[in-house]
């Protein structure tokens, strides 16, 4: 089986977030950190050269593929925010129409700038996507 390419690495989050260009996608990184941390709980790690990850879990499937992840986690990409918070067992059509513009993929939550989304309501998202991800595997800080 292949080895997973998003691991845990040695990188701080703020060397990290440092690197972010341009300015203002740096500005939203450390403004998602803060909220993330609030809603959390928990200290970030990078995972993988990209992404803030928060808290971990363990899975296996019945194919028998296995592996350890984040929890939840953003990442300040150029183009576009992208935060992995939609579980795919839970239904947050709700949450998501009261949001402000953003696009939805599998498991990922994709905002052009963070001032278009209600901060409140993402809290909510992450919080629900956690108990969602917690139902199904243990979930742990990092």
């Amino acid at each position: 089986m292949p080895e997973a390419k998003t691991k845990p690495t040695e990188i701080s989050v703020e060397t990290y977030l440092d690197s972010v260009a341009p300015p203002e996608r740096r500005a939203e990184g450390r403004a998602l950190d803060a909220l993330f941390r609030r809603v959390t709980g928990w200290t970030p790690r990078m995972w993988g050269p990209s992404i803030i990850g928060y808290g971990r879990y363990s899975y296996r499937y019945d194919s028998g593929h296995s592996g350890v992840t984040c929890a939840t986690g953003f990442s300040p990409r150029k183009a576009e925010l992208v935060l992995y918070v939609l579980p795919q067992d839970e239904d947050l059509t709700e949450a998501l129409a009261r949001l402000g513009k953003h696009k939805v993929g599998k498991s990922c939550l994709y905002l052009k700038r963070l001032s278009d989304a209600d901060e409140e309501v993402l809290g909510e998202i992450i919080t629900a996507g956690l108990g969602a991800l917690a139902r199904r595997w243990p979930v742990e800080a990092s």
